[in-house]
């Protein structure tokens, strides 16, 4: 009963904006003094985090790149398709184009190959033995095992055949990035994590009075632990911005190497890093502090 007269009448009691902004302040300035107190520890803290940052910045846009090369040389294998004889090619082109993953389809006339082959080779004069063939691209290399076995089927289809070996290469390159990607950021989390989480506990250890004090007052546990989750935060933001520079460079020699190559950069490929690595490190840094006041403040 108590309660629910305490919440109704906390309803009807209009918000002071000018309070609320001064205890906004007030936690800024706890913020700001708990990292000055931690002294020259921020240092090595800061570039330690820098580090494991720069390492999963680097790992994940060399990812990015190796995929967009594996992405074009997947984009460059086909399917041939030969047709039995007396079939319309583009019939079974308008009936291949139906199936999901295809890209584009081209004709080959058996004409155009027989002609092609008479000028690369001295071949005597017979018939054309060679058949009408399909080349059929698809959208990604992991759809060209699908693909073929959709296409296979037909009975138009006389044989088919594709750079199984190398689509399958390819596929596994694939694989293995997004896993190491993921083993990076796994760890990342973790150091960056037991990184905060002693760091912040050193700080509650020379606040410890502090806080008692402010506990037996009545303070509320939000405020206690605001400056703590800020002060991680700080470091993820801080060690990020330090990871910038190095990245920079790393981003300056992917590029050279797509031009060299004559492979597209992929789009907005370092935009995507710096956001994701400055959200995952605030993100790390709060959690970490988060955990450490848990753990040793019962609040």
């Amino acid at each position: 009963m108590n309660n629910s007269l305490k919440s109704n009448v906390k309803k009807h009691i209009p918000k002071d904006w000018l309070c609320e902004l001064r205890i906004l302040h007030r936690l800024g300035k706890e913020t700001l003094n708990d990292i000055i107190r931690t002294g020259w520890v921020n240092i090595v803290i800061i570039t330690t985090m820098a580090a494991i940052l720069m390492i999963f910045g680097t790992c994940f846009r060399t990812a990015l790149s190796i995929s967009a090369f594996s992405k074009e040389l997947g984009s460059a294998l086909e399917i041939s398709v030969y047709l039995k004889n007396g079939v319309d090619a583009n019939d079974i082109k308008q009936e291949i184009n139906k199936i999901e993953h295809v890209q584009e389809i081209t004709v080959i006339p058996k004409s155009e190959s027989w002609a092609k082959l008479k000028s690369e080779m001295s071949l005597p004069n017979i018939d054309n033995p060679l058949p009408d063939t399909l080349h059929v691209k698809v959208d990604q290399p992991e759809s060209l095992q699908p693909v073929f076995d959709n296409i296979k089927p037909i009975a138009a289809v006389e044989d088919m055949s594709y750079a199984k070996n190398l689509a399958q290469k390819i596929e596994l390159v694939n694989h293995v990035l997004k896993t190491i990607t993921l083993i990076v950021i796994a760890v990342m989390g973790l150091l960056t994590v037991t990184i905060i989480n002693n760091t912040i506990q050193l700080v509650i250890q020379s606040r410890k009075e502090e806080i008692e004090i402010m506990r037996l007052m009545g303070v509320s546990n939000w405020y206690i632990r605001f400056p703590f989750i800020m002060q991680g935060a700080f470091y993820g933001f801080s060690g990020s911005l330090l990871a910038l520079i190095p990245l920079n460079y790393v981003q300056n020699g992917l590029l050279n190497v797509h031009k060299f190559f004559m492979v597209p950069t992929p789009l907005h490929a370092q935009n995507l890093v710096i956001l994701v690595m400055f959200t995952m490190s605030i993100l790390f840094g709060a959690v970490g502090s988060f955990w450490c006041i848990k753990k040793h403040l019962q609040v």
